[in-house]
């Protein structure tokens, strides 16, 4: 682990020793998840119930494997909509947040990751459901790359405890993304075209062989785009939140059959490609936010061997989240460099 990450896993023993609340504020791709595991394996010998709660089922599915990896002698229960364990009381519960509302004072130890994602963050019977499952005297940890406005604020200020880890286990900073004029893009699409800019993105890409997501604001522009992008490139698909085949297809991006997936914001999360680069066409829209921008940002530059890449906000007009979203990362990058867990070397790469 990064000294970092070590320093964040003392906090999480910590917090889960003196049932404290806590929150771990990791950039995309820092390894959050590997700071649980010390404070997890304290829980577990001492006999507590663990639950790790995370807002969507790709991440349910993706961490139970995981799980059962580091832990492979502790009963665990995996719930989401339409899985086998439901109502299963195990030492060790992997779920999403939906799930918790079967439980009532069930955990020691509640750790909730991606506390900013959709739905949790608009849905508050979901906060609800996880003070209802955790015992009165628990530990409470939250996860995130995105902590909304007031959480950042209040770490600020010293009224919520956090630690912070700014920085990936590389030492290189976080790409930061470029902003880039399109026009108005909605226009030009209704007499079927799209930005030259755009145009000239997508063709460079698939001469370099630079796998890259081209992140759009909504499923009925995703599906009018793709079969246009594909006479550019036969190969290129789309995927969103109610694609049969989404599974599929992101599996075989990682495979390297697809050379640019464009996808609404339901890949921003989760999915991890290492030698990508992203665009965002129309990032002036609401669905945009700095979170969301944050999250898309960070799908790039997460492997030690391909560290670095481009992220490109196309848009028609600057927004709030936009400039949020930069000055994030900006900040992330910054404190690292002060605590010095990135090379400074690396900037010039």
């Amino acid at each position: 682990m990064s000294p970092a990450q070590q320093l964040a896993s003392d906090e999480v023993c910590h917090a889960i020793d003196r049932n404290d609340s806590l929150l771990v504020w990791a950039v995309c791709g820092a390894g959050k998840t590997e700071v649980l595991f010390a404070g997890m394996n304290m829980a577990l010998s001492q006999g507590k119930r663990v639950c790790i709660a995370t807002p969507r089922t790709d991440v349910v599915l993706e961490l139970a494997p995981r799980l059962a990896n580091v832990f492979p002698t502790v009963d665990m229960a995996t719930l989401y909509g339409g899985s086998a364990d439901r109502g299963k009381l195990a030492s060790l519960t992997v779920t999403t947040t939906h799930q918790l509302l079967r439980y009532y004072h069930a955990f020691d130890v509640m750790i909730v990751d991606e506390v900013d994602a959709f739905p949790y963050s608009v849905d508050p019977m979901l906060s609800y459901a996880v003070e209802r499952a955790r015992k009165p005297t628990s530990a409470l940890i939250y996860l995130t790359a995105t902590p909304n406005e007031q959480w950042q604020r209040e770490v600020r200020r010293g009224q919520r405890k956090a630690v912070t880890i700014p920085a990936r286990y590389h030492r290189h900073p976080l790409p930061v993304p470029t902003f880039k004029w399109c026009g108005n893009w909605q226009k030009k699409w209704r007499h079927k075209q799209l930005p030259s800019c755009v145009i000239r993105w997508v063709n460079d890409h698939i001469e370099r062989r630079k796998q890259a997501f081209l992140f759009v604001p909504h499923i009925d522009f995703l599906q009018q785009v793709v079969p246009y992008l594909q006479t550019i490139h036969p190969d290129i698909d789309g995927v969103h939140a109610e694609d049969v085949k989404r599974k599929e297809k992101v599996a075989s991006f990682r495979r390297g059959r697809i050379p640019l997936l464009v996808t609404t914001t339901i890949l921003e999360r989760g999915v991890t490609v290492p030698n990508i680069d992203v665009a965002v066409l129309g990032a002036e829209q609401p669905i945009f936010t700095e979170s969301a921008l944050v999250q898309i940002a960070g799908r790039v530059g997460r492997s030690a061997q391909h560290p670095t890449g481009d992220v490109r906000l196309f848009h028609f007009g600057k927004t709030k989240a936009m400039v949020a979203a930069k000055r994030h990362i900006e900040r992330m990058n910054d404190e690292a460099r002060k605590r010095g867990l990135i090379n400074e070397m690396s900037h010039l790469s």
